[in-house]
């Protein structure tokens, strides 16, 4: 789903979805402390875990994915440290997450902030 090599970076506290790419940016840059246009991911979930966006820079624009489960939720990684903003997980962990399935049991997250 994605290129090899590229840095997810997971959101842990969750986001209006009907931010916008500028906006998901402007969080990226605040909360996670990161450059948007950086090839790396930026997850974001929603309040009821049902939803999650993808931001991401292609070399050319601004990439914006939306998913929403018809069922269940998605599992937000839990940070490595209180007052951790996001999560670094690697693109085995993110395609788990991001197809809706349970992952804490398979990998512990890595501390970032």
């Amino acid at each position: 789903m994605i290129p090899q090599g590229v840095e997810v970076f997971v959101a842990v506290e969750p986001v209006d979805m009907r931010l916008g790419f500028e906006r998901l940016g402007g969080l990226v840059r605040e909360r996670m402390a990161r450059e948007p246009r950086s090839k790396a991911l930026f997850v974001f979930f929603g309040k009821r875990r049902q939803s999650v966006r993808v931001l991401t820079w292609d070399g050319t624009g601004v990439v914006l994915w939306y998913e929403r489960l018809d069922r269940g939720l998605f599992e937000i990684p839990l940070p490595a440290a209180a007052g951790d903003t996001s999560v670094l997980v690697s693109e085995s962990h993110f395609d788990a997450i991001f197809a809706g399935l349970a992952t804490r049991a398979n990998e512990v997250p890595k501390r970032l902030h």
